[in-house]
C-alpha cells in the first residue's frame, strides 16, 4: 500500500483537533453553564501538557538536527509551525468561549468582579482577605537591580508589574510576582451584592493590593500582566547503573524543573516595553511559542470553580447502579467463584473493587495479594486495603511504576509507605513501562489454591474512576487466572518469559495477536465470509497497525472504530479506507476502556485491553488485554459497541478534514453515555 504522507493524519494534529472537540463540549449551549465552564479547564490543561510533553519533544527534534518524517509524518520543524497557527487559532476561540460564558453567568447573576468593579462592603472584605492570606505568600522580586531574571517555574501564573512614573520614564520600575495558586484559591467567593453571587480571581486580588505592596515607591501608575512559561517535561533518566531506579527518577524529577522553555503565554495588554524587558531577560526572543493571551491564564482552574450556582448548572448526579450479579451476596470472593463479572464503571461503583481488597485484607484463607499500580487517588483506598492486608498478615506484592508521567513524586511516596508498612515492591520492569491494570489474589479452599484476577482497562484509582468510563473483568478462570499469576512472576524474574495462550500481553506477542486476529477477517472475507472489526480505543496511531487496517478495509472487511483522542487514521478514503468509519465520543465521562470485537466468521472473540494501539504501548510497556468467554458477558459487550456506534448527539466524525463535524441521521436522538446507564440499570 501506498505510504504516503496524506496516508495518515500527524499525530500532533490529530490531538489539537481532540482538545477542539473539548472545546466544543465549552461552547455547546445544551451542556450545563458551569459543566461548561469545566470544560475550558479542562482544555487548558490539556493544552498545558501537550506543550510539556509533545512539543517539548518536537523541539528537542528539532534541535537535534533531525529532519526525518518517520516519527511525525512531516519534518518536525512543518509540524511546529502547523501546531503553533492552529494553538493561535484554538486560544482566539477560547477566549470568545470565555467572554460567552461570563456573560451568561452574569445573566445567572453570578459575575466575576475584577478589582475596579467592587463595592466598600467588598473592599472592605478584599483588604482583610489580602492582609491575612495573601500577602504574606507574596515575594516580588525587583528586576532592574539583580542580573538574572528569577526562574520561572513550569506552568506557574505570573504577574509582571509595571511601577511607572509619568515624568521620569527612567526611575520606573519593574517588578515579578509568583501567582501562590498551589496554596490558596484561585477563584474567591465576595460578599454578595444586589442579589448576585460574586468571585473574584486572585490575581485580581494581588492587584487591588499594589498600591499596598508598593507603598514606599513614588509613582503614578502600576499595571500587572500575566505570564506564564510551559518548559518541556520529558524525564531524562540517568543511567548510571550504581543508582537506584528509585533515585534515578527522584533526580530527573529535579531536573524536569529546569527543563527547556516550550511555549510563553503573555497578556496581550501587555505594554512593548514590558514585554520586550520580559523576553530579552529570559532570553527568549526569538522564540517561536510566544502565545498573546487574555488577562487571565492557566483556566485549567476553572475545574475546581466553586460551587455557587443552581442544580441546573451541573450535570444531573445519577447515582452509581448496583451490579445484578452483586446485588445479593455479602462476598466478593463468593460471587466471583459463582460467575465472571464484568463491571462497567462509572456508571457501576468502583467500590466493587475496594470492597474485594477489603475483604482479601482480613479474609483468613487468602494468602497473597498482587497489583500493579499505575495512577492512584490523592488518599487511596486501594493502598488502605493493601496495608491493612499486610497488618493482617497477608503476602501483599505491589508492582509500582515510578514513570507514570505526572504521577511519578506521588507513586515515590506510596512507594516508601508500602514498603514501610512490609509490601514487597517491584518497581517496573528495566526499559518497559508497566502499563498494565492487573490485581491476583490467592486464597486457600479445600486444600488447594484459588486464585481470584481483576484485569481492568483503567487504573485502580477511586477518583478518575468517578470520571473516567472503563471496563473490568473478576474472574476465578483458570486459563486466565493461572496466566496473570505467570505475568507477576515475569515482573519479578524479568528473564522468564512465557507462551500465552489466552492473554495478549505486550510487548512479547499483542502486535502479532492482533495483526493475525486481522488477517483471519481479511481471509474470511476472501473466502465470502463474513468479516467485521468493531473497537474502541483513546489512540490510534501505530502505523503497522493502521496499514493493516487499511489492507482489511481494502479486502472488504467492515471496520467500526470509536477513537476518542488521536487517531492518525484516515477513515473514508477511495481505495484506501471507504471500509473504515470512525467516530470520537466526548462527553461528561472521558472515555477510557479499549474493546476489541473480531467476527471469526461469527464465532467473535471479545477482548478489553490496557492498551491503546500506539508504538509506546504495543512495543515499550507491559500491558495486558483479556479475552472475555461467558456469554452473556460478550452480549454486554456488544450492547455497549452498538450503543456507542448509534450515537448521535454526542459522536463526531473522524476524517481527513479534521473537522469535527457531529453525527447526525435520521434515528431517534441517542446519547451514549445516558444510553448505556439506562441498559445498565434494565438489567437490574
Amino acid at each position: 500500500m501506498s505510504n504516503e504522507v496524506s496516508d495518515y493524519i500527524n499525530r500532533e494534529i490529530s490531538w489539537l483537533s481532540f482538545n477542539e472537540r473539548v472545546l466544543q463540549e465549552a461552547k455547546d449551549p445544551t451542556v450545563p453553564l458551569l459543566e461548561r465552564l469545566k470544560f475550558l479547564g479542562i482544555f487548558s490543561s490539556n493544552l498545558d501538557e501537550f506543550f510539556s510533553v509533545r512539543v517539548g519533544t518536537l523541539q528537542r527534534m528539532i534541535d537535534a538536527g533531525v529532519k526525518s518524517k518517520a516519527m511525525v509524518g512531516v519534518s518536525p520543524k512543518k509540524v511546529m509551525k502547523q501546531v503553533h497557527s492552529i494553538v493561535l487559532d484554538l486560544r482566539d476561540d477560547f477566549d470568545k468561549v470565555f467572554v460567552e460564558l461570563t456573560k451568561e453567568l452574569e445573566a445567572h447573576n453570578i459575575v466575576i468582579l475584577d478589582e475596579t468593579q467592587l463595592n466598600d462592603e467588598q473592599k472592605d472584605f478584599l483588604r482583610v482577605y489580602f492582609q491575612e492570606k495573601v500577602r504574606p505568600r507574596l515575594i516580588p522580586v525587583m528586576l532592574k537591580d539583580i542580573p538574572d531574571f528569577p526562574y520561572l517555574k513550569n506552568q506557574v501564573i505570573y504577574l509582571m508589574i509595571d511601577v511607572r512614573k509619568k515624568w521620569d520614564p527612567q526611575s520606573s520600575k519593574f517588578a515579578v510576582i509568583e501567582v501562590p495558586a498551589d496554596v490558596l484559591p484561585r477563584i474567591i467567593n465576595l460578599p454578595d451584592s444586589e442579589g448576585r453571587k460574586c468571585l473574584i480571581m486572585l490575581d485580581d486580588v494581588i492587584r487591588f493590593g499594589l498600591d499596598d505592596i508598593f507603598s514606599t515607591f513614588d509613582y503614578d501608575s502600576i499595571g500587572a500582566y500575566t505570564i506564564k512559561l510551559t518548559r518541556d517535561a520529558e524525564l531524562d533518566i540517568d543511567d548510571d547503573v550504581t543508582k537506584s531506579f528509585f533515585e534515578k527518577v527522584s533526580e530527573s524529577l529535579e531536573e524536569r524543573k529546569k527543563g527547556q522553555p516550550v511555549r510563553f503565554v503573555y497578556d496581550r495588554e501587555m505594554p512593548y516595553y514590558l514585554l520586550d524587558f520580559t523576553l530579552k531577560r529570559l532570553d527568549i526572543q526569538n522564540f517561536e511559542n510566544l502565545v498573546p493571551g487574555g488577562k487571565y491564564h492557566n483556566a485549567k482552574d476553572f475545574m475546581n470553580f466553586p460551587k455557587i450556582g443552581p442544580e441546573s448548572s451541573y450535570y444531573e448526579k445519577k447515582p452509581p447502579l448496583p451490579h445484578k450479579d452483586l446485588r445479593r451476596y455479602k462476598s466478593m470472593l463468593a460471587a466471583i467463584r459463582e460467575k465472571d463479572i464484568l463491571l462497567h464503571y462509572p456508571y457501576q461503583s468502583f467500590d466493587y473493587f475496594i470492597d474485594l481488597l477489603r475483604e482479601a485484607a482480613i479474609d483468613p484463607n487468602v494468602a497473597s495479594i498482587k497489583v500493579t499500580l499505575y495512577r492512584v487517588a490523592r488518599n487511596s483506598n486501594v493502598i488502605n486495603a493493601l496495608i491493612n492486608a499486610i497488618k493482617n498478615g497477608k503476602d501483599v506484592t505491589v508492582v509500582i511504576e515510578l514513570q507514570a508521567r505526572f504521577d511519578e513524586e506521588s507513586n515515590i511516596y506510596w512507594t516508601q509507605k508500602l514498603e514501610q508498612a512490609g509490601a514487597r515492591i517491584i518497581d517496573g520492569v528495566p526499559g518497559l513501562k508497566v502499563h498494565s491494570k492487573l490485581c491476583h489474589i490467592t486464597r486457600k479452599e479445600e486444600n488447594k489454591m484459588v486464585h481470584y484476577s481483576c484485569i481492568g482497562t483503567g487504573n485502580f484509582n477511586e477518583s478518575t474512576a468517578k470520571l473516567y468510563c472503563d471496563h473490568m473483568l473478576m474472574t476465578t478462570n483458570p486459563d486466565i487466572t493461572y496466566e496473570v499469576d505467570r505475568i507477576f512472576n515475569f515482573f519479578n524474574h524479568n528473564y522468564k518469559v512465557y507462551d500465552y495462550e489466552h492473554l495478549v500481553v505486550s510487548p512479547l506477542q499483542m502486535r502479532n495477536k492482533f495483526t493475525k486476529l486481522i488477517d483471519t477477517e481479511i481471509k474470511n472475507v476472501e473466502e465470502g465470509k463474513p468479516a467485521y472489526i468493531h473497537a474502541k480505543m483513546n489512540s490510534l496511531v501505530d502505523s503497522e497497525m493502521i496499514n493493516k487496517l487499511y489492507e482489511a478495509g481494502k479486502a472488504g472487511v467492515k471496520v467500526k472504530l470509536v477513537v476518542r483522542g488521536i487517531c492518525s487514521l484516515v477513515p473514508g478514503v477511495k481505495d484506501l479506507s471507504e471500509n473504515i468509519e470512525v467516530t470520537s465520543i466526548v462527553d461528561k465521562y472521558l472515555e477510557h476502556s479499549r474493546i476489541f470485537i473480531f467476527c471469526n466468521n461469527g464465532d467473535e472473540k471479545y477482548f478489553i485491553s490496557s492498551a491503546d494501539w500506539m508504538v509506546r504501548n504495543l512495543d515499550r510497556r507491559v500491558e495486558v488485554a483479556t479475552p472475555i468467554y461467558d456469554p452473556a458477558l460478550q452480549k454486554e459487550l456488544r450492547q455497549h459497541m452498538d450503543i456507542q456506534f448509534a450515537d448521535n448527539t454526542k459522536a463526531r466524525i473522524i476524517d481527513e478534514k479534521q473537522d469535527n463535524k457531529y453525527v447526525q441521521n435520521e434515528h431517534k436522538p441517542c446519547r451514549a453515555q445516558e444510553d448505556i446507564y439506562t441498559f445498565l440499570e434494565k438489567q437490574l
